[in-house]
């Protein structure tokens, strides 16, 4: 008797013990679950984010260069992630680098719009980070006159894009606009990776006068000039071919406003904001204001005047040379 009852024991514990192994491993598998669903779930939530951000800023100033794919390390794979335009690819890129969470995550967008040549990876939008955005990446070894097929572009947040106009007076740093106008700012980021800008130079200054206060504001029943407000050099290195350059984004011209004189390679610093010149010029750049002292600077130094086209300058005595200097980011922020 003791040991039938002995054995009845056995075998309602292990009928007991089951239940309990199988109600844990259901628990086990339900947490896993649990877990992987949410992590699926937030990774939704940061893509429609993403969406959502870059239909909010549709409009605003994004613009790439055609038939170029940029490389870098992917931050959010294309096969994944999709517009309808270039545009929405682009804002999607500037809204991981907002510079209110430390530095981008994105500083380069790819997408795939042409149809033709994208095939089934049209639509395609691959967000990247640069080892360096001064020198990014690119696909080399595309035969001439192929479709690439892909559109590029460059987002630099705050304290990135800036580089440094070196002259004997100061060094005017200045933050590029690759958003606005890209091909500009590709022209510049090459002739940085020359190291040198023999040719370059300041060669007309025009102070603000009577016409604009130290804010560059327009005082109230003056003229417009002459003088201008303005510095004007040229960017261009001798013994490198330049070619003329697309017009891009043309804001009004604010204090401190790099841009282009026609297709460049001559440009000019406006010292004032001049809205009476409306959309002319491509603007690529803006001076820092902490450096604005330098600009007026040059623009008080000796000039002889002159008359081009029909219009009163002043063109100065002596050239003001610059170089184009790479400036690193911990010095600006």
């Amino acid at each position: 008797m003791g040991r039938r009852s002995s054995e009845l024991n056995s075998f309602l514990s292990h009928r007991l013990i089951l239940p309990l192994v199988c109600f844990a491993s259901c628990g086990l598998v339900y947490a896993l679950l649990s877990a992987v669903l949410a992590n699926g779930r937030n990774r939704v939530s940061e893509f429609g984010r993403l969406v959502e951000e870059a239909v909010q800023n549709e409009g605003a100033c994004c613009r790439g260069i055609e038939n170029l794919e940029l490389w870098g390390a992917a931050v959010k794979w294309g096969s994944e992630f999709k517009f309808n335009n270039s545009e929405g690819c682009c804002n999607a890129c500037k809204s991981m680098c907002s510079g209110k969470d430390g530095p981008c995550l994105c500083d380069t967008w790819v997408f795939c719009g042409n149809r033709r040549a994208c095939g089934s990876k049209f639509g395609e939008c691959w967000l990247k980070k640069q080892k360096d955005s001064l020198s990014p990446e690119r696909q080399e070894g595309v035969p001439l006159g192929e479709v690439v097929g892909w559109t590029s572009g460059l987002i630099f947040g705050k304290g990135e894009g800036i580089i440094g106009l070196e002259t004997e007076h100061g060094t005017l740093h200045i933050k590029l606009l690759p958003d606005c106008a890209p091909h500009s700012v590709a022209y510049i980021l090459e002739l940085l990776s020359l190291h040198h800008c023999a040719g370059c130079q300041f060669y007309r200054a025009e102070s603000r006068g009577q016409s604009w206060d130290s804010q560059g504001n327009h005082i109230e029943n003056a003229g417009f000039g002459p003088p201008y407000a303005l510095i004007q050099g040229t960017l261009e290195a001798q013994g490198t071919p330049f070619n003329k350059l697309p017009v891009e984004d043309c804001p009004t011209l604010r204090r401190g406003s790099v841009a282009w004189i026609a297709s460049g390679p001559e440009f000019f610093i406006s010292l004032a904001d001049h809205s009476e010149w409306k959309n002319e010029y491509t603007v690529f750049g803006s001076v820092l204001p902490e450096d604005m002292h330098i600009a007026e600077k040059i623009s008080t130094l000796p000039t002889i005047a002159d008359v081009w086209n029909n219009v009163n300058v002043t063109v100065l005595e002596k050239p003001v040379p610059l170089l184009l200097r790479r400036i690193k980011k911990s010095l600006i922020d």
